[in-house]
């Protein structure tokens, strides 16, 4: 009976020894007296107990390694404390397993080389405006030496880059004096344009005002112009009206002297005019040219007839 049971006992264990369940995304590495055998993929596998081993355990998922901080000194001879993130995944099970005693601090030590170098080459400002190079470099590099271990290095981010306090304070005063410029220089491209804005309002008023100016020259002198126009016009009309009167005044009196008698009144009107403007002599205090025979009334009167008839014939 106990020969039985030691028997089953010897079953069991013998099953559990030679049956494996390899889960999914998971490769096992099996060594068959002590040299590599196979690699066993996901599902039920059989191995022979006592003669074979699984000697290492691979996960084939994608895989976040923390990259310890470390201080790197720039071109410029700044140090930077840096840390950062790498992600990678094995794709060969066998180099992982023998191709490095330990992959992970091979890629650990790897990337941190290799981040110093790159930043070494590199100023303080450059090293924060090409942070992705720099993550293209380091995983370059790092793919190509992984291809020996059976890692493929995905890809590698930078968290944090903290340059010394001072140097924070000096980065800090400079954003601060760079911000106070910006403001300066809106402020005054705001100012300029003030003052070309007032500018233009100024020439545009002064152009209108000038136009408006002129307009109202024209218009004052086209109004002068037709006012002595008209003012000519009305003159000119005022001429022709008297000449007009004037000519039919004297038309009438040659055919008042053309009718019976009109002699004889022409000679009597002018007789008393001429009369008359003698007796204003002794009155006037003037200066004026008289014939000789001033003193003869009667042969002055008889001149003036003669004349009279002469411009009658």
């Amino acid at each position: 009976m106990e020969f039985v049971i030691i028997l089953f006992l010897a079953v069991v264990v013998f099953i559990i020894k030679s049956v494996k369940v390899v889960p999914q995304q998971h490769a096992y590495i099996v060594e068959r007296l002590g040299r590599y055998h196979a690699t066993l993929t996901p599902g039920l596998n059989i191995l022979i107990p006592f003669i074979d081993r699984l000697a290492y355990k691979h996960s084939l998922k994608e895989v976040p390694l923390e990259v310890p901080s470390q201080i790197c000194i720039t071109r410029d001879n700044t140090q930077l404390k840096v840390d950062g993130i790498l992600y990678f995944q094995v794709t060969d099970p066998q180099r992982a397993s023998y191709g490095t005693s330990d992959y992970l601090l091979a890629i650990t030590q790897l990337s941190q080389t290799t981040l110093r170098s790159v930043i070494g080459k590199m100023e303080l400002d450059k090293t924060f405006e090409e942070r992705d190079e720099i993550n293209q470099i380091v995983v370059a590099s790092l793919d190509e030496a992984a291809i020996n271990w059976g890692v493929k290095v995905l890809r590698y981010e930078i968290k944090d880059l903290v340059p010394p306090q001072d140097i924070l304070h000096s980065m800090q005063a400079q954003i601060t004096a760079e911000r106070e410029k910006r403001a300066r220089i809106a402020q005054s491209e705001g100012v300029k344009m003030e003052q070309i804005n007032l500018a233009n309002g100024a020439r545009e008023a002064a152009i209108q005002k000038s136009q408006g100016e002129m307009q109202a020259t024209i218009n004052n002198s086209e109004g002068n112009k037709q006012a002595a126009i008209n003012k000519a016009q009305g003159e000119a009309e005022a001429l022709r009206l008297v000449a007009d009167a004037t000519a039919d005044a004297v038309r009438r009196v040659a055919e008042s002297i053309k009718v019976d008698g009109g002699i004889e009144a022409v000679n009597l009107k002018v007789a008393e005019q001429y009369v008359a403007a003698f007796a204003q002599l002794a009155k006037q205090n003037n200066t004026v040219i008289l014939p000789a025979n001033v003193a003869d009334v009667s042969s002055l009167v008889a001149t003036a007839l003669s004349v009279v008839k002469q411009s009658n014939r």
